[in-house]
């Protein structure tokens, strides 16, 4: 929904006074807080305008007024398509730790906590492991084959298959022929029954072969392996007092615990992380039940080819959006330049 520029300035500045304070706010505050130079009488009619069209609440009897999450969604959409903050701060701050990625991922993660003074989740990076990229059969001995399986992101399977009979030089160099022509750049879906036919029929007396090599493929691309997350700063969700409760601090706590949920937020984050790689949830769009009173921002990042993973910054939905985004994008960048370094 589009407002006129009075009345987004208006908004803005109510949310930004939230935000600092906590506290609702009034018409008195907005006149000295903006630039309008308009009187209270004017700014508490624009603001009645806002809370009928559900930008704006008034919590009981107070004559303050508080952004809700239509208020925060515009904000923030708002915000995003603004031109992107300089990048001045974190400059070196992972250096330290790049030798090992789980270290590094610790330190990101407990850097954004520090930074935001919010809670934060980092995944490792995982890869949609598609397509094939390459197949390498080696003789060990007389009796076993070596099958080796590279898939998308570099991942690499090894297989061992148990034969009958020997098989010479040129038989393995035919198979490893037949097998890469028919099959490289190929998802498991595009390997027909159709396919698998006439490479058993061209592998004749072999084809046994074919069969276990199209097993360990199958393996190799839709395996899965368990998700490793870090967090750092989940106590930091009790120096919010909307999110103090009792009850709601032990079930934010228990998530970033058992993390399994938090897994899950990850592989969603990356699978729908568009353009600029940030989501914002606010409120109940939230994916997670036990952040619908939180707000939840997401990056994807990425190191190498197909290899993604996610981090996430959860706070009161009064967060500072602009430092929390402009903050994704400063250790996006960071990742992105550590990788190239230790590529270079």
């Amino acid at each position: 929904m589009q407002l006129d520029d009075r009345k987004m300035k208006i908004l803005r500045a109510v949310i930004r006074n939230y935000l600092e304070t906590g506290e609702p706010v009034g018409s008195r505050t907005i006149s000295k807080y903006t630039d309008l130079n308009l009187s209270s009488a004017t700014i508490r009619n624009e603001m009645a305008d806002l809370e009928e069209l559900g930008f704006i609440v008034q919590p009981h009897t107070s004559a303050g007024r508080i952004p809700t999450d239509k208020a925060y969604r515009l904000y923030v959409d708002d915000m995003m398509e603004e031109k992107e903050r300089e990048i001045a701060e974190l400059k070196g701050m992972l250096l330290e730790t790049e030798g090992k990625m789980d270290h590094m991922l610790k330190n990101v993660a407990k850097v954004l906590a520090t930074n935001t003074n919010y809670a934060t989740m980092v995944s490792a990076p995982q890869t949609k492991r598609n397509k094939l990229k390459f197949i390498q059969l080696s003789r060990i001995d007389e009796n076993q084959i070596l099958v080796v399986v590279v898939v998308e992101g570099n991942v690499i399977k090894n297989n061992m298959i148990h034969i009958m009979n020997p098989l010479d030089e040129e038989t393995m160099l035919k198979l490893n022929i037949l097998l890469n022509t028919h099959l490289n750049g190929l998802s498991l879906e595009e390997i027909s029954l159709g396919r698998i036919a006439a490479m058993k029929q061209q592998a004749g007396i072999h084809s046994d072969i074919v069969s276990e090599v199209i097993d360990a493929v199958a393996n190799a691309i839709q395996e899965d392996e368990d998700l490793e997350i870090y967090t750092s700063g989940a106590n930091n969700i009790l120096k919010y007092p909307e999110l103090a409760d009792q009850q709601m601090v032990g079930e934010l706590i228990n998530t970033f615990e058992e993390k399994q949920v938090l897994a899950k937020l990850a592989s969603d984050s990356i699978d729908k992380a568009d353009g600029t790689g940030i989501q914002v949830y606010i409120g109940e769009e939230s994916p997670i039940k036990s952040m619908k009173d939180c707000s939840v921002v997401t990056a994807t990042y990425e190191i190498g080819e197909g290899m993604k993973g996610s981090i996430a910054i959860i706070g009161p939905k009064r967060m500072d959006y602009d430092k929390v985004v402009g903050t994704l994008k400063t250790m996006m960048m960071e990742l992105d330049n550590i990788y190239h370094k230790k590529d270079s």
